[in-house]
């Protein structure tokens, strides 16, 4: 038994086509088509994302470098005006008498090879607060040591001689000595 199928449209039809077997086979084709197009745009999606990768990849790589090169710089002239701000604290010390020659005597003598037959170099305005200090500890480690004026010798400054050598106590050799030692230091 056969069923009528009835359809009501609110409009008038105004063309119509007429569907064969070979209409089927145009779907399985287009079908195929759209999976190689889909295909085709992935491809060209990955190729897209490994191209911008590698730019980014290579952004970083030279960001990298600029920032180890602006840090060696920076460190360099991090170092120089530690360095600086260092000198101009010990000058105004310096300049304000604000330090003891004993000290730094005693911590050149410390550093000298024999403690016989040694003599140290001053500055004469320093010259008198050793004597001094020698006279008062007469069994301290200034004991045996003979100073000279020498006006050669800034203040705060001290340069022993010995017969094994000399050793000098100077304060722009230990600023680039301290230079050094942060340029080195990471």
């Amino acid at each position: 038994m056969t069923q009528t199928l009835t359809i009501h449209l609110e409009k008038p039809i105004t063309s119509a086509k007429i569907l064969d077997d070979s209409a089927g086979r145009g779907r399985a084709d287009s079908a195929a088509n759209s999976e190689q197009i889909l295909t085709r745009d992935s491809e060209a999606q990955k190729t897209a994302f490994s191209q911008a990768y590698q730019a980014i990849n290579s952004v970083v790589t030279k960001l990298n470098q600029f920032y180890d090169k602006i840090f060696v710089e920076h460190k360099e002239e991090i170092a120089k005006l530690s360095v600086e701000i260092a000198r101009k604290i010990l000058m105004q010390k310096v300049e304000d008498g604000a330090y003891e020659i004993e000290s730094i005597v005693k911590e050149a003598l410390n550093n000298a090879p024999t403690r016989q037959n040694i003599v140290v170099h001053l500055n004469p305005e320093d010259l008198a607060q050793c004597q001094k200090a020698q006279q008062d500890e007469a069994d301290g480690a200034l004991a045996g040591v003979k100073f000279v004026s020498d006006p050669n010798i800034g203040r705060a400054e001290c340069l022993l001689e010995s017969p094994k050598g000399i050793i000098e106590s100077l304060i722009n050799e230990h600023l680039e000595r301290i230079g050094k030692a942060l340029k080195k230091a990471e």
